[in-house]
């Protein structure tokens, strides 16, 4: 089974793409932060490489921006490939299969330095936090 799940920041705002043959692509990467003990004295942090196509690719490139929080869950992916000169890359990356918004609700309307009203979220409805369960 191949299948992971990540939360992190973004590191930079998402990048969008289009293959030959028109699929949309976004590229992001994902800052991760690690569990330390107690005798290191600073967070550590994986980077890893985000790639969403379709659907998935427009929602991120329409809501996701640097510094914000996510949760991705997908799979893990290599591929290689020759340049110019003949050398060979090789690249571990995560397909996004699913993507969600992972900052507080404060956090989430102004990670990009804006202001942003309800009606910016296009269908998204903020949620007020009783403390109570749903259920």
């Amino acid at each position: 089974m191949n299948k992971v799940f990540l939360m992190g920041r973004l590191t930079k705002d998402p990048e969008v793409r289009h293959t030959t043959t028109g699929k949309m692509l976004c590229l992001f990467r994902l800052a991760v932060n690690r569990r330390f003990s107690k005798q290191e004295d600073q967070e550590q942090a994986d980077f890893f490489p985000v790639t969403a196509w379709e659907k998935t690719a427009e929602f991120c490139n329409n809501y996701f921006h640097k510094g914000q929080q996510v949760a991705v869950i997908g799979r893990i992916q290599n591929r290689s490939w020759n340049d110019d000169q003949g050398n060979k890359h090789t690249i571990t990356e995560i397909i996004a299969e699913e993507v969600f918004f992972a900052d507080s609700k404060k956090d989430s309307y102004s990670t990009d330095g804006l202001q942003h009203k309800d009606s910016d979220l296009e269908g998204f409805f903020p949620v007020e936090d009783d403390g109570e369960l749903p259920f």
